[in-house]
C-alpha cells in the first residue's frame, strides 16, 4: 500500500466492508512531527495507514476511532503530549493537538471521499470543509481559496470551519542534464517533489547517469507543454544554452508554475532578459523568474547550488 494514499486506503477499507474512519489533523504545536491536515485511516479491524502524531497519540486515536465506528458520530480529540513523550520521537518539547475522527459512511459521506480520491488521481486539487459545531460538510475548488491552495495549508478558518487540502504531489522539472541536476533530482525527491528532466540530448539525460528518473528528450518547450505545469510545479533551466533555456522559460512563465529558477550569472541574465523582452514577453513575466537560481549562500559545489535552489523553491513555496 502506498503510505500517501490514506484518502483513497480508506476508501478501500470502507467498500470492502472492512469499514473506516479518517484521523486528521486540526490543530499542532508548532514542532510536531505531523501538521494540519496529516491523516491517519484506521480500518474495523485496527488496521491503521498515516500518522498523526509520529507516534505520540496513535494508540489513543486508533481506541477512539473503533468507539467512532461503532456509534457512527464523529469526534474531536484533544490531547497534550508531554515534553517527555515528544522528546521520545525526536521533539525539543511537547504541546497540544487536536484530532477531528470522522466515520466513512455515518459521517464522512462516502460519495464526498470517493471525489477526493478521484481528483487525487486527476491531480486535480480539492478540499474538503468540514464545521466543527455543525458539521456541516463541502468540497471546496481551488478557486475559492486560492492563497490556501497554493500555501499547500490545512487549517481552521475564523468561522470554525476546518479545511482539508489535497492538493496534487509538488512537481519538479528540471531543463538541462548537467551535473547540479544530478545532485538536485534525489534532493527534490526527499522533500516531496516528483522530479522530470528534461534534455533533447540523449547522451546527458541518459538512465546511467539518472537512474530512476522520468526523463524527456523533447525539446524543453514541447516537453513542458506535455507536461502541463501547473501551480504545484516548479521549474528550473540548469543548461547555459538560450536555445534550450529560452523555450522552456517561455513555456513556463505562459503557465501557472509556482516557481521558475534560471542558472547564470547576473550578467548572462541580463542578456537573457534582453532576448525575452525581444520575444514580447513584458516585465510582469519576466519579474516571475528567480535568477540568479537559488538562494545566495555562497554554494560553489553543484550539490551546493542544489541545496540553493531547493531552498529558494521552498521559500516561494511556503512564503510567497
Amino acid at each position: 500500500m502506498d503510505h500517501n494514499a490514506i484518502p483513497e486506503i480508506a476508501l478501500e477499507w470502507h467498500r470492502s466492508g472492512a469499514r473506516a474512519a479518517l484521523a486528521t489533523v486540526i490543530e499542532t504545536w508548532g514542532s510536531a512531527p505531523r501538521q494540519a491536515g496529516s491523516q491517519l485511516a484506521i480500518s474495523g479491524a485496527g488496521e491503521i495507514m498515516g500518522s498523526v502524531s509520529g507516534g505520540c497519540v496513535e494508540g489513543a486515536v486508533v481506541a477512539e476511532a473503533l468507539e467512532a465506528l461503532a456509534d457512527g458520530e464523529p469526534r474531536i480529540l484533544t490531547y497534550g503530549v508531554s515534553d517527555e513523550n515528544a522528546f521520545s520521537v525526536g521533539l525539543a518539547c511537547g504541546g497540544t493537538i487536536r484530532i477531528l475522527v470522522e466515520p466513512v459512511g455515518a459521517a464522512l459521506p462516502e460519495d464526498m471521499l470517493a471525489r477526493i480520491v478521484a481528483a487525487r488521481a486527476a491531480r486535480a486539487p480539492m478540499g474538503y470543509g468540514v464545521h466543527l459545531e455543525t458539521w456541516a460538510r463541502r468540497l471546496i475548488a481551488r478557486e475559492a481559496m486560492p492563497e490556501r491552495f497554493r500555501a499547500d495549508k490545512s487549517g481552521l478558518e475564523e468561522n470554525g470551519e476546518f479545511i482539508a487540502l489535497f492538493n496534487p504531489p509538488l512537481r519538479l522539472l528540471i531543463v538541462g542534464a548537467v551535473h547540479i541536476a544530478q545532485a538536485l533530482i534525489p534532493m527534490a525527491r526527499l522533500a516531496g517533489y516528483d522530479p522530470v528532466l528534461i534534455d533533447p540530448r540523449d547522451a546527458f539525460a541518459s538512465p546511467a547517469r539518472f537512474p530512476d528518473t522520468a526523463l524527456r528528450h523533447d525539446w524543453p518547450d514541447e516537453a513542458l507543454a506535455a507536461e502541463a505545469p501547473d501551480a504545484r510545479t516548479a521549474v528550473v533551466t540548469l543548461t547555459h544554452d538560450s536555445k534550450l533555456d529560452d523555450p522552456a522559460i517561455i513555456a513556463a512563465l505562459e503557465a501557472e508554475v509556482f516557481y521558475l529558477g534560471c542558472l547564470g550569472s547576473t550578467r548572462t541574465h541580463a542578456k537573457r532578459l534582453e532576448r525575452l523582452r525581444a520575444e514580447g514577453l513584458d516585465e510582469a513575466r519576466l519579474a516571475r523568474i528567480h535568477a540568479p537560481v537559488g538562494l545566495t549562500i555562497g554554494a560553489k559545489t553543484p550539490a551546493e547550488i542544489a541545496v540553493s535552489i531547493l531552498a529558494q523553491i521552498t521559500e516561494v513555496l511556503r512564503r510567497g
